[in-house]
């Protein structure tokens, strides 16, 4: 059964995956002694069922196609074939050796499967953490390449800890915290700041350090050290990544191109042209442990594996969120937290460095047939294999190649047509992205993480703290009543003023809804006799709005002005009654509609 079809034939994984949760839920609950019987003659023991809402694949596996095997593998296959080359040139990114990256897209890629809810999300090493990675621990290395691999591979223990709180603590509503245009001008800035470190790379000379404009600046001013031999195969990589990103979609084509400049190098000597290859590649595995650092160091790594954190949930949960949309079934964003966590931690113990959610490599994923999660594992045991057996032959890769591939990705993160999208569409969002772009070009990756999510919960709270407050008019012909913004036809009822929060009603937004109200009732010619304020839409109301209203109604009696609160729901009825402040308000009831209080009229 192929995945291209209608959402009704094809999503078969997903929907039993939710039926045989749906099924433990209600034997859970209970359904008489026949349902009791059901559940212990076809139903696995209760501790299987728990651990199986732990770690999902013990349930799909149970009703694994022999079908889907083939798809399974071609998809791993060729998963493998993306994830080779990018864990080396992402472990370049990230200041540490290419067995770095290939470590941590092994051992995660071995765990991710077990726990994830999403069948076609990657677990990889990404551009964005790796860069992240690279810039935040050169000082506390302090030049010490084992002692950097080391806090690389703490930030991932950490980033595994804070997943797995996250999970106990069921966060997955964190990932919302982050807007997407932050994230759109975050990733922008990154691949600025990725370009401005392989530049040199490219043309075959010494980078920078520093910020995106130091490194700009030394990259200018250094060109006329270009090696041209450099160059020259650097930008045939780069011709050939970008046809094939344009004719050969989700085809391994920077496979072919790593292979193809291994052997060129290999058979020309390249290096005796000045060429820098990638150098010696361990074969075999690492000693598996936990990293060599010290308490005190976890408390430096901090920062940055909360950034780390934020990036790869939030990479993770927007890559799941797309394959269910486009193919059904249901993302557990909390049960996404508990996978980052496991392949966090095993990258950690495997001497690698923070992984995520791969958007690119989801989708070769899918696009190469995956019908589950096991394409991931699949991935794992031939990146073993390389690691095992092949990895000497990775000494001659060229470095300008692995530039070349990283800045093709780059294309990946830079939309400027969203950039433009924004500016044309929505002033606020297109300035909140670039805040964040130019937070990450002036001030570095990491400080520019939390200058996102720092504006992110600004905005957040700026919005919930200005709630808007409908002023209602009459529906022509009905007793119905509605937003006269939405619809300036509806009726003025003479004498009456009728509001509608569209908000809990908290300490931090109650003083601009009763601003709100008080500003509209002072601008009328002729001040109202009653003010009707409808509070169906306001789900909650505290102990502080609770006494606000009452101080609005204070203020209008003392205009000769009548308050009357209609439609409260009875959480917020039973509320408004404990702080005593019912009577002030009009007297509060389940009966009476903002109708009925029209129609009563001024008392």
């Amino acid at each position: 059964m192929g995945c291209n079809g209608p959402v009704g034939k094809c999503d078969t994984w997903a929907r039993r995956h939710s039926d045989e949760t749906a099924g433990s839920d209600r034997d859970r609950n209970g359904a008489g002694q026949v349902g009791e019987k059901r559940m212990s003659l076809k139903s696995p023991p209760v501790p299987s069922r728990s651990l199986a809402r732990w770690i999902p694949a013990l349930g799909w596996l149970r009703s694994y196609q022999p079908g889907w095997l083939r798809g399974d593998i071609v998809a791993g296959i060729t998963l493998a074939a993306y994830l080779l080359p990018a864990g080396i040139a992402d472990a370049s990114l990230a200041s540490l050796p290419p067995e770095a990256g290939l470590y941590a897209c092994l051992f995660s890629g071995l765990v991710f499967w077990l726990f994830c809810s999403s069948r076609h999300t990657a677990i990889t090493v990404t551009s964005a953490i790796s860069l992240l990675v690279g810039a935040s621990l050169g000082e506390m290395a302090g030049g010490d390449p084992t002692r950097f691999g080391a806090l690389a591979a703490g930030t991932a223990l950490l980033v595994a800890l804070i997943a797995f709180v996250a999970w106990l603590a069921k966060a997955g509503s964190i990932v919302n915290f982050i807007s997407e245009s932050v994230m759109v001008g975050f990733k922008c800035g990154v691949a600025l700041f990725l370009a401005s470190t392989q530049l040199p790379k490219l043309f075959g000379f010494k980078g920078g350090h520093g910020s995106f404009w130091e490194r700009a600046g030394h990259f200018f001013s250094h060109l006329n050290e270009t090696n041209s031999a450099s160059l020259m195969l650097g930008l045939a990589a780069l011709a050939l990544l970008v046809l094939g990103k344009l004719f050969l979609k989700n085809r391994p084509v920077a496979l072919f191109v790593v292979i193809g400049s291994i052997i060129a190098a290999a058979c020309t000597g390249l290096d005796a042209r000045g060429v820098k290859l990638l150098g010696e590649v361990p074969q075999g595995l690492p000693a598996i442990g936990l990293p060599a650092i010290h308490w005190a160091d976890l408390n430096d790594l901090l920062p940055l594996a909360i950034a780390c954190f934020l990036l790869g949930a939030v990479e993770t949960a927007a890559i799941g969120r797309m394959f269910t949309a486009k193919h059904g079934g249901r993302l557990d964003a909390n049960q996404e937290f508990l996978a980052l966590a496991g392949a966090n931690l095993a990258a950690a113990l495997g001497r690698g460095f923070p992984v995520s959610g791969g958007m690119s490599q989801s989708l070769v994923n899918e696009s190469g047939g995956a019908r589950t999660p096991l394409s991931g594992f699949f991935a794992g045991l031939i990146t073993l294999a390389v690691v095992l057996f092949l990895s000497g032959l990775l000494r001659y890769l060229p470095q300008p190649v692995l530039a070349a591939i990283v800045l093709v990705a780059v294309t990946g993160l830079f939309k400027v047509s969203t950039l433009r999208h924004l500016r044309r569409t929505n002033q606020t969002e297109y300035i909140v992205a670039a805040a964040a772009l130019f937070g990450v070009l002036c001030s570095g990756l990491l400080k520019g993480v939390l200058i996102g999510a720092i504006i992110s919960l600004v905005l957040l709270i700026r919005r919930a703290s200005r709630p808007h407050v409908a002023q209602l008019g009459r529906i022509a012909g009905t007793r119905r009543f509605s937003d006269r913004e939405r619809h300036p036809d509806n009726e003025l009822i003479p004498g009456i003023l009728i509001f509608r929060p569209e908000s809990s009603l908290m300490y931090f937004n109650i003083e601009h809804v009763c601003d709100n109200i008080q500003e509209v009732v002072r601008s009328e010619a002729t001040p109202p006799k009653l003010v009707v304020l409808d509070l169906s839409a306001a789900p909650y109301v505290d102990m502080h709005g609770a006494h606000a209203l009452a101080g609005l109604a204070d203020e209008l009696t003392a205009a000769h002005i009548r308050l009357q609160v209609v439609e409260a729901r009875s959480s917020v009825r039973e509320r408004l009654r404990a702080e005593g402040v019912d009577e002030k308000l009009g007297g509060i009831n389940r009966f009476t509609s903002v109708a009925d209080a029209v129609e009563s009229g001024p008392a």
